[in-house]
């Protein structure tokens, strides 16, 4: 038995106990943060050299891959680290820092998101007023409020996380830290404060995917109003890609957050954790500039 103040480090998830699939995971999770980190650093490069890019819905796109690079770069240098070392140690002062700089750039991507898909209906719905709705100042003010809210659920979340007694040992069944999983690593029923916490920050969530759901119901509405084929072609290739974005990234985040202990595995984690937190920065890059011919 022993409690939060005696834990120096915590135990992350092995993949695999054998050595040749740990190093197979290295190469697989150095190829995918490589991609990540090139694709999301050319976007960043290419949106900040070329004036004719200075657009709001570029400009967000910016923000997405800043926050994308700051979250993979949170999780899987770490867990490559791990792979090559065939170690499994994380400290507790680098497991309550994966916690605060994941939230917030988790955070931040949502609200990103949501912001984004209100650019979208100003410029298929609103097209007359679109540069009243979101001239830069405005643009500024929404990316850095995104960014606001996700260090204020940062804050919020590793505070009410590591706060708690932690008497269940060690070993978090995640390849990185975890909120959930932290959680199941206490015994005392003050965990239940962070439950609700969460509970209670799903609110914004939910009020967000109804705002984007809402936002493309407009919007497809309006696309299929436009007389010429090539004109709705163009705008379903501009809103389709957020939209598979926002699909997956919100789906598998809120199971894994939200999701009942029931039907909870470490197979079943280990997939949908990989699915929000790694595969969403590497295939941005690829959705939003392979059937972007400005960005091309």
């Amino acid at each position: 038995m022993s409690n939060s103040s005696s834990i120096t480090h915590f135990l992350l998830l092995a993949f695999t106990d054998t050595w040749q699939l740990q190093l197979l995971h290295f190469w697989l999770f150095l190829a995918i943060y490589l991609a990540a980190l090139l694709g999301n650093s050319l976007i960043i490069t290419t949106i900040a050299c070329d004036q004719h890019l200075h657009t709001p819905m570029y400009f967000f796109l910016l923000n997405l891959s800043l926050i994308d690079l700051g979250a993979i770069s949170t999780t899987v240098p770490k867990s490559m680290v791990n792979f090559l070392w065939d170690t499994r140690d994380i400290s507790y002062a680098g497991c309550a820092s994966q916690v605060f700089f994941f939230t917030i750039f988790l955070s931040g991507e949502f609200y990103l998101l949501t912001i984004m898909s209100y650019d979208r209906y100003a410029a298929i719905c609103r097209p007359l007023h679109y540069e009243t709705l979101l001239g830069s100042r405005v643009c500024v003010h929404l990316a850095a409020a995104a960014w606001a809210c996700g260090i204020l659920n940062a804050v919020l979340h590793t505070a009410g996380t590591f706060s708690l007694p932690l008497c269940q040992g060690s070993a978090v069944d995640q390849f990185f830290c975890e909120i959930p999983q932290i959680l199941k690593l206490s015994c005392s029923s003050s965990y239940l404060r962070e439950v609700w916490l969460l509970a209670f920050s799903t609110f914004p969530f939910v009020g967000g995917f109804v705002f984007i759901v809402v936002s493309y119901v407009q919007i497809f509405r309006a696309v299929l109003r436009i007389p010429s084929q090539q004109g709705r072609h163009k705008a379903f290739a501009t809103c389709l890609p957020h939209l598979a974005v926002v699909s997956l990234f919100i789906s598998t985040g809120i199971f894994a957050y939200m999701k009942p202990h029931s039907i909870s595995s470490p197979s079943l984690d280990l997939v949908v954790a990989v699915l929000y937190s790694v595969v969403p920065p590497a295939v941005n890059p690829l959705i939003y500039s392979l059937r972007n011919q400005e960005l091309k």
